[in-house]
């Protein structure tokens, strides 16, 4: 049974951790509303933008001329995962939900026959990812504080990803994060990224309703355009990923707060009950030498 000095010491202790997970809830709290902001504010672009890739891709007759990040190679053989996390923990089970989503992916995949190559943009996606699968991390980057990256990193990023693709170094893309939806919920999220995928309806909801006519021709838009998408799908996930952080680590905060005050509570009554104790001893042993004399 630990003494009460020891106990004293622990409720210290306790009562120091409680105050820094407190301080970091509310530090998340002010983080998350601008990362929400910032993440509502780029969805509708993001999606616009995606539709309009997607009603433009069905109205091209694919051929040699085709832009690549169109047509595609021509087969599927070789898969690039990317997976967007962040370089922080203490933020709950939102890097472990994206991680454990791409691994399913991987190993759906290999067991496929297909070969998977991962990319991952923040430390705490490529850890767990290393451990099973060292041999496939083909790149990793460490952006840092999610909610301070910029359109020019995450088209870095997209160019870096363009150039593999051109390069030959696989033949599909697909893109893993966590898509904010509230505080409470972040959801995990895997988005084929290249080639371009075209939802079935997703090209007459753009359009429907109204007769569009395109100059310069499709394609000559969707070279410009396809290379663009790929960089704003990446900002829009870090995006995604900056309120997903902040929501996840503000739960987690909160939690450990409660279950501090709870271990505090239960401390409390074990070092009153011990100290009474001591007493109620030393009272005995008090009247026992009054009695013996």
């Amino acid at each position: 049974m630990a003494s009460l000095k020891a106990l004293k010491i622990r409720i210290n202790s306790v009562k120091s951790t409680q105050k820094i997970t407190k301080a970091m809830k509310m530090v998340a709290a002010a983080k998350l509303r601008r990362a929400q902001e910032a993440a509502e504010a780029g969805r509708p672009y993001a999606q616009r933008l995606e539709g309009v890739v997607a009603s433009l891709a069905s109205k091209v007759t694919l051929s040699e001329s085709s832009p690549k990040l169109l047509a595609g190679t021509g087969k599927d053989d070789v898969h690039l995962l990317v997976v967007a996390t962040s370089d922080k923990g203490l933020a709950g089970a939102f890097n472990t939900n994206i991680a454990r989503l791409a691994r399913r992916h991987a190993e759906s995949l290999i067991a496929q026959g297909k070969t998977v190559k991962i990319y991952t943009i923040g430390r705490k996606g490529r850890a767990p990812l290393n451990r099973l699968f060292p041999k496939h991390i083909v790149h990793s980057v460490e952006p840092g504080d999610l909610g301070k990256l910029t359109f020019a990193d995450a088209r870095a990023f997209a160019n870096d990803i363009i150039a593999r693709y051109e390069a030959g170094e696989f033949d599909v893309a697909t893109l893993f994060y966590s898509n904010f939806k509230s505080v409470l919920t972040q959801e995990p999220t895997a988005q084929q990224i290249v080639p371009v995928a075209i939802p079935q309806g997703e090209a007459q909801a753009v359009s429907s309703g109204a007769a569009v006519t395109y100059e310069p021709d499709e394609e000559s838009i969707l070279a410009d355009l396809l290379p663009r998408n790929v960089a704003i799908q990446l900002y829009r996930a870090i995006r995604e990923n900056a309120a997903s952080e902040q929501g996840s680590k503000m739960t987690a905060m909160d939690n450990a707060t409660r279950n501090a005050g709870d271990l505090i509570k239960r401390l409390n009554t074990q070092y009153n009950r011990q100290r009474q104790a001591a007493i109620t001893t030393e009272l005995v042993e008090i009247i026992s030498g009054a009695e013996a004399l």
